[in-house]
């Protein structure tokens, strides 16, 4: 367990006790580890955060492959091992190479990229390094992506940045079954 116990309908806001129940017969039961475990406490907020995560995954112009390598991205550049686990198998079967993972988990060189990729990672490394997007990155990423890809990227990186803020500041447990090599931190 983090550093909070599983929320229950008696420890939410006495005002979101209707939303705590819609949550839980929705999900069936409680999250005990990850970003649920720690936004079930606010179920507002939950169900916010889930609307957003929901569009970003079914209704945004970005591919699957965008979408991981972009939650990668941002998870390795937050040290969050919740996310990272959470996500690089599937980056991997959304098409991003193992070497692209590997090299960003290890924070090594990358390999050669394809356009894309490389105009996404600058772009999401960049941001996340200096607070801000140079020109040079944005046109790039721009490029790619258009007007609407690029904002909905950010979203992501914005939502997924929110959840490793989270899970790491309430020190969330790995899920039981995790998949993946621990990040060197």
């Amino acid at each position: 367990m983090g550093r909070i116990p599983a929320a229950t309908r008696e420890t939410v806001p006495s005002d979101q006790t209707a939303e705590f129940d819609e949550l839980l017969a929705g999900a069936g039961s409680v999250p005990l580890v990850g970003p649920g475990s720690i936004f079930w406490h606010v179920p507002k907020a939950q169900q916010a955060v889930t609307a957003l995560n929901q569009y970003l995954r079914n209704d945004s112009s970005l591919s699957d492959k965008t979408l991981e390598l972009t939650m990668l991205v941002t998870a390795r550049e937050n040290d969050c091992m919740y996310v990272w686990n959470a996500h690089a198998a599937s980056a991997r079967a959304a098409g991003v190479p193992d070497a692209v993972v590997d090299a960003i988990r290890d924070r090594k060189e990358l390999p050669a990229l394809a356009a894309d990729e490389a105009a996404l990672i600058n772009y999401v490394q960049e941001f996340y390094r200096t607070k801000r997007v140079s020109r040079g990155a944005y046109q790039s990423a721009f490029e790619v992506f258009g007007k609407q890809g690029l904002i909905e990227l950010s979203l992501v990186m914005g939502n997924y940045a929110l959840i490793a803020v989270a899970v790491n500041s309430f020190d969330s447990e790995l899920p039981a079954n995790r998949t993946e090599l621990v990040l060197p931190i």
